[in-house]
């Protein structure tokens, strides 16, 4: 039996196929699931083909987690396509490049504000709006260590911290009806995400010395094999936690 038999899944974020939400639907699929993936916008386009490269084309749902009316009709799009969801991965993030780069002291509201909306309180606009379709089950996202302040990450980094902030508390709200809420940090990857923050290279170039375990700048599948493993019954009993893929970076000091 494979570890996801008969789970059915929504994966947010699949726009390349170097991501992680992308290879976390390949393995998901692999491992027995049926996935369902979102985009919006001149996005669509881009994810509609790159669900053909997975092992079974994924349907695509349209979703802009900024928007209300898309926020409110997530649920009958997705029953054309699955009468429920086992799981949910929230793969969103963006911030103006006018927040992160070194500019956190010059960064102004308006920007700001996109960047909170869009990377943290999405994440309880996204669960929100899928759970009539759910009874119980898992929702993963993904987050970048916001314990510590990292080069040029700024507001960024702030906004991760109010998205870990924030699955405590949805892990309290959500729990009594069987919702696990976890997330994943990964290391960092050469992903679009990455390719998006001004100077990220000065953040990467020493994870894989620091790690105990060496860092693959270059590949997301160790993260989204937890992502995976998370949204299995393998973990019941889990929820509210940071599972660290980052080869041991994050308890190693400075």
């Amino acid at each position: 039996m494979a570890l996801l038999d008969g789970k059915k899944l929504l994966i947010t974020g699949v726009l390349t196929d170097s991501s992680i939400a992308f290879h976390a639907a390949r393995l998901a699929q692999e491992q027995g699931a049926e996935v369902i993936l979102s985009s919006f916008g001149r996005q669509m386009k881009l994810t509609q083909a790159f669900a053909k490269r997975l092992p079974v084309e994924a349907p695509v749902v349209e979703l802009d987690v900024t928007s209300a009316e898309d926020l409110a009709a997530l649920a009958d799009r997705v029953k054309e396509h699955t009468d429920r969801l086992d799981g949910v991965v929230h793969s969103i993030g963006f911030a103006p490049q006018s927040v992160m780069g070194g500019n956190f002291l010059s960064a102004e509201w308006p920007d700001v504000a996109t960047a909170m909306q869009i990377s943290t309180y999405s994440y309880k606009s996204l669960i929100e709006a899928a759970r009539p379709l759910m009874d119980g089950g898992a929702y993963v996202g993904l987050t970048f260590d916001a314990t510590f302040a990292w080069p040029v990450y700024d507001w960024m980094g702030v906004a991760k911290a109010g998205l870990e902030s924030a699955n405590r508390y949805l892990a309290r709200d959500l729990g009594p009806h069987g919702i696990r809420c976890n997330l994943v940090s990964a290391g960092p990857i050469r992903t679009t995400a990455a390719k998006s923050i001004p100077g990220f290279a000065t953040m990467e170039d020493a994870w894989p010395q620091r790690a105990p375990l060496g860092w693959d700048q270059t590949t997301a599948e160790p993260a989204a094999r937890a992502v995976v493993a998370l949204l299995s019954d393998w973990f019941p009993a889990t929820t509210a936690e940071i599972v660290h893929v980052d080869g041991g970076v994050h308890a190693m000091g400075q």
